[in-house]
């Protein structure tokens, strides 16, 4: 019994952490209020539960670019084959407001001559 307390123990704290990890990225409180822009090409493409992201390289390195939810990335009319590994993309977005972190949280991704925007109510033109 204790032994099975033990592990059940350990599996709910693995599980608190993952918990807390996904909280603490949903929602704009972990991100810099000032929109910026940044470019790169693209490296992993991923669309599915909970956001779906691409990886790019930029003269920074490599960054993480979280769209919108699944609903808000597709009636953005960003879905499967809309951008492939290789093409260039232009974010403009919020940065984490943790400098360690190269995540950034994309309002509008432009790909191909293309705009993306996942947060039309929050897009801040210059």
């Amino acid at each position: 019994m204790r032994k099975l307390f033990g592990f059940a123990s350990a599996v709910f704290a693995a599980a608190l952490v993952t918990m807390a990890s996904a909280i603490a990225h949903h929602g704009w409180d972990w991100t810099e209020d000032e929109q910026t822009e940044m470019t790169g090409t693209i490296t992993e493409i991923y669309i599915g539960p909970p956001h779906p992201r691409l990886m790019i390289d930029t003269p920074d390195g490599p960054w993480q670019v979280d769209l919108g939810n699944p609903r808000q990335t597709r009636d953005a009319g960003f879905v499967e084959g809309e951008a492939e590994v290789g093409d260039q993309v232009l974010i403009r977005g919020h940065r984490s407001n943790n400098s360690d972190e190269r995540i950034i949280k994309a309002v509008r991704a432009t790909i191909n001559d293309t705009q993306y925007t996942f947060y039309p109510n929050l897009l801040q033109e210059d």
